[in-house]
């Protein structure tokens, strides 16, 4: 396990990741997800708790296979005792102070901004993400950029041949958006010469007006065609299944807010009209 917490948190990893059955980094991820979510939601890829999945504290718990309930139950007691122990335990050691030698050594994104969980590059442009901060870094010509990424849970990226901002795309649970939809909340330059003077370490930079807003789109299934009578009964609990999912994810974006009360009720309407 990288050292990214504590020697205190790690001694309780350790134990949590013995007592579930489960691998340090596993326990590790779902703290980092957990982190992310103020300590009272999680959204997380885990391949030893199903891949994908969301929990809530006193809500819904969404695993891979919807009806697993043995799986339920475990991710929701692991997730209980990780909240605690964010709760009453310093799990990451706390980041040096905004200055121009925070950055990381050999790096080239602040230090401050935590541990990224991918990076990468191509031609002049590179990227990091640091979703325990929920920051992206992208640099190019000397410049390195900071951005809030929100509620995005980057699970891909898309980068083509070409210099610019626009040349990098990324995928998240809400689909596939370029940088210019995120909020930039700060940037750094490195200087150019001995003569000049030193760039400001991690100068904000808001943009005008309030951050886009970003409204998630659910995939809705496709619409079975009526059958036809001679063919015998319809094979539709494939469909049956995806509807109830997609169903449930509406229901998780609505506690969560993302979704107000009239866009889930109509989304939900329509889902149910299709059964």
């Amino acid at each position: 396990m990288k050292a990214t917490v504590t020697p205190e948190a790690a001694s309780a990893i350790a134990e949590i990741a013995q007592r579930h059955g489960l691998s340090q980094e596993a326990v590790l991820s779902m703290l980092v997800a957990l982190r992310v979510g103020g300590g009272t939601m999680a959204q997380f890829s885990i391949p030893e708790l199903g891949g994908n999945g969301q929990w809530m504290r006193g809500g819904m718990t969404m695993v891979g296979n919807m009806f697993d309930n043995a799986l339920k139950a475990r991710v929701d007691a692991l997730c209980n005792e990780l909240a605690h122990l964010l709760a009453t335990t310093a799990v990451f050691p706390a980041p040096p102070p905004h200055s121009p030698a925070a950055f990381a050594s050999n790096n080239w994104w602040p230090a401050d901004l935590g541990v990224p969980s991918s990076v990468g590059g191509q031609n002049d442009v590179r990227y990091a993400f640091f979703p325990s901060t929920r920051r992206l870094a992208i640099h190019i010509n000397g410049v390195t950029r900071i951005f809030d990424t929100g509620e995005h849970q980057i699970s891909g990226v898309q980068q083509q041949q070409g210099a610019g901002y626009s040349s990098v795309s990324f995928t998240s649970q809400f689909g596939t958006f370029g940088v210019s939809s995120l909020h930039e909340v700060g940037s750094h330059q490195a200087a150019q010469s001995q003569a000049a003077p030193p760039a400001p370490g991690y100068q904000a930079q808001y943009q005008s007006g309030p951050p886009p807003q970003l409204t998630p789109e659910v995939q809705f299934p496709p619409e079975v065609p009526a059958a036809n009578p001679a063919s015998g009964p319809p094979e539709d609990s494939g469909n049956s299944q995806a509807i109830v999912a997609a169903i449930e994810s509406l229901a998780g974006l609505h506690e969560r807010g993302i979704l107000s009360d009239e866009e889930f009720a109509a989304k939900k309407a329509e889902l149910l009209s299709r059964l």
